[in-house]
């Protein structure tokens, strides 16, 4: 499978090497064929004809879009539309889940990924174009339905990518329909449902097709179940856990000719949660005239929401030179209802929070071939945004110690709201040095301006080379700025909540900076057999406000804050077997993530704490020294079995993060099988087991830095999958 290296490592080299065991073969000149005219008759063979000349031509533009984008130096795995379906839930694995199964990607509580040692920081791009950021929480924004291959680009980056940069996440989308033997359709499409453990119900479909100039993908999903948000508690079934989620994504695109066209996109995710409950929890404020009730009845929730649109215009100029240019449009909010007795008498405070960002701008990025040795490519992006929080908090009076002194409770409205700008613009040059050796140079330069004011320009160096013609090297630095999310950047006004038991140190910095890093990474890639490739990947980086992010309340909303010194490294080694009907892969990878002294939002953390951070290098809450990955398949007489398995170290805990969590190891597998039948036709059925099993094993256990309460991982869970091709 294309999942791993070695056409996953350094993939961007100019050469064409035996690695690349799935290269594409070049579609045939259009230039041979049009589409019929429109007040023709055409006959069926005619309008086939014209349906492949058009879906030839928009691949065509898809790779003239892809070379907008370079991976000269960087570490690229690749999944696409057989690696995703070979995995246990097939197309229902939520994106997350599919990142997984790449090196140096670990698990977190509410569907968080860390790589390489990174607190969240993914990009988000879909046909190379990125996604405006959504509000952090634990809703999944977009569904695997509808990628037709997901690439995980990490390492030290070429130019073109900023802002985030832990990894990016490039997605791109499913074309025109085909029939069984490959050839386009006019129309096409899947409907189809899951049912399961926890209450699981989901109902799913897409629709695509082509017509003339005209193409579009479809696709929603709805699903409800009553595991939502991890398990506090070790029990098989979560309380007060029910979550309602709705997602829909679509792509129109025109050929305006066979050198241009215009596509828009859009995207929407709502989601509901209900906030799971701890039994056996004793209050620690007392209310006036008012009954706490039990900690397993109470009634708090949360609701994210975002959409995005994006409409983008592409043109193929000539052989040499080639750009597209995208307009875009998000918002994006999320609301924490509290238990308005129960947050207060356990927590203290009990706050109506809503969390707003609104954001539009353009990207645009052009290529252009300035002789067979090097290839320029420049860009620039500019988004304008506007964020708000609203936070109506109830709480009671306290003493300087924090001790309640009454048990009347009262209000205080804190609201802030706030534009801001972020720019960045950026030159390279990939540079075919010799036919073995592939340089790709250059630099940006960034500038925000939100809650701080801040620029740098930031150099790049990645370069592969091809030792042999089945062993590849590939190395690179990178010079990172990576601003903060404005929707993650705690506003509190520390002066109102004093003398409350919501108290704040009135120290405390909320100006949230950027992130200044000098990132390294090599590795090579290997084709040991035919069917075996082989990859070993060594990282480091050091950092300069290493910015981290944690949940400090009891809304479950991720604010971010500053160390003001990081140092993250490891080791990611990968392998990939494949022949006939059987696959098999292995990434295992070792790392660690360490920071010294806090720099801004002090009010997260405890006087103790504070002090021992500023003397001592601490792990990173999310640091897990050895993470795993492993996955196999054997299509069996039209039978598909699979399975894999993810095994983690345990991430930090306790005081200051100085402990860990035991290790876990989980194993998941399924059955799928596609049917033909004279009355229905085909029809797709998959059995999937989660937590084979049954391993109960804790994500978190409620201690460590930002860490809000105890995440249990699902127990062991059943799920079968219908669908009907049409």
């Amino acid at each position: 499978m294309s999942r791993f290296p070695l056409r996953a490592i350094a993939a961007g080299a100019a050469s064409a090497l035996a690695l690349s065991a799935h290269a594409q073969s070049s579609p045939t000149d259009p230039s041979s064929s049009s589409p019929s005219s429109p007040s023709s008759a055409p006959t069926p063979a005619a309008s086939a004809k014209a349906l492949n000349a058009v879906v030839v031509t928009a691949k065509r533009l898809d790779e003239a879009r892809n070379a907008l984008s370079p991976e000269t130096g960087s570490s690229v795995y690749r999944f696409d539309s057989e690696d995703i379906n070979t995995l246990p839930q097939g197309e229902n694995t939520p994106l997350n889940q599919v990142l997984l199964q790449a090196p140096g990607v670990v698990q977190d509580s509410f569907g968080q990924l860390h790589v390489r040692g990174d607190h969240a920081n993914l990009q988000y791009r879909i046909n190379g174009v990125i996604i405006p950021e959504p509000i952090s929480g634990f809703g999944q924004m977009l569904d695997t339905r509808f990628a037709d291959e997901i690439k995980l680009i990490t390492g030290a980056l070429p130019a073109q990518y900023g802002f985030r940069t832990a990894g990016i996440v490039d997605i791109r989308t499913r074309g025109a329909a085909a029939d069984e033997e490959g050839q386009p359709k006019a129309f096409g499409g899947e409907i189809g449902t899951v049912i399961g453990s926890h209450a699981d119900h989901e109902l799913n479909g897409y629709v695509q097709g082509a017509k003339g100039p005209w193409s579009y993908f479809l696709s929603g999903s709805f699903v409800e179940n009553n595991l939502g948000i991890e398990n506090p508690a070790a029990g098989r079934n979560a309380i007060h856990d029910h979550t309602d989620q709705g997602k829909a994504f679509g792509m129109l695109s025109y050929l305006i000719n066979p050198d241009s066209r215009v596509s828009f996109m859009f995207g929407s995710a709502d989601n509901r949660f209900q906030i799971p409950n701890r039994p056996g929890l004793s209050p620690s404020f007392s209310i006036d005239g008012v009954a706490t009730p039990p900690s397993d009845q109470l009634n708090a929730n949360q609701r994210e929401k975002t959409d995005f649109q994006i409409l983008s215009y592409q043109n193929k100029v000539s052989s040499a030179l080639d750009f597209q240019v995208s307009l875009f449009h998000r918002t994006s909010r999320v609301d924490y209802n509290p238990d308005p007795i129960g947050d207060l008498a356990y927590n203290g405070v009990a706050a109506n929070l809503t969390r707003r960002n609104e954001a539009y701008g353009v990207q645009a990025d052009g290529s252009y071939v300035l002789s067979p040795s090097h290839t320029l490519r420049s860009g620039l992006f500019v988004q304008r945004e506007r964020f708000a929080v609203n936070n109506t908090s109830s709480v009671l009076p306290a003493d300087a110690d924090g001790n309640q002194t009454s048990g009347v409770p009262f209000s205080i409205v804190d609201n802030t709201s706030n534009t801001g700008t972020t720019l960045g613009v950026y030159l390279q040059d990939e540079w075919k040095a010799t036919d073995k050796l592939t340089v790709n140079y250059g630099a940006r330069y960034d500038h925000i301006n939100t809650v701080v004011s801040e620029q740098q320009v930031s150099p790049r160096l990645g370069l592969t080379y091809d030792l042999t013609n089945v062993t590849r090297l590939h190395a690179g630095y990178a010079r990172y700025f990576t601003p903060p999310a404005t929707e993650k950047i705690d506003t509190t006004s520390v002066a109102k909540f004093q003398g409350t038991t919501n108290a704040l140190p009135s120290d405390a910095n909320t100006s949230v900076r950027s992130e200044r890093s000098d990132y390294f990474d090599v590795g090579i890639s290997h084709q040991a057999t035919r069917n075996l490739t082989l990859g070993l990947d060594a990282y480091y980086r050091k950092v300069r406000h290493l910015q981290d992010e944690g949940q400090f309340g009891n809304a479950l909303i991720f604010s971010s804050f500053n160390f003001d010194d990081g140092k993250i490294y490891g080791l990611e080694g990968s392998a990939n077997y494949r022949q006939g009907s059987f696959a098999a892969y292995a990434n295992l990878s070792v790392s660690r993530a360490m920071a010294k002294g806090v720099e801004t939002g002090q009010f997260h953390f405890g006087p103790d704490e504070l002090a021992f951070i500023a003397s001592n290098w601490v792990h990173l809450d999310h640091d897990q020294t050895v993470a795993g990955s492993f996955g196999t398949s054997y299509l069996w007489r039209g039978t598909l079995l699979t399975a894999d398995a993810l095994f983690g170290s345990g991430l930090r805990n306790g005081f200051a993060n100085t402990s860990h969590l035991p290790a876990y190891f989980q194993v998941n597998a399924g059955v799928a099988r596609t049917f033909e039948t004279p009355i229905i036709g085909k029809f797709k059925v998959r059995f999937t087991v989660i937590n084979l099993f049954d391993r109960s094993y804790q994500l978190r256990d409620g201690t460590g830095i930002g860490v809000g309460a105890p995440q249990y991982a699902p127990r062991r869970s059943f799920y079968v999958a219908l669908s009907k091709p049409f």
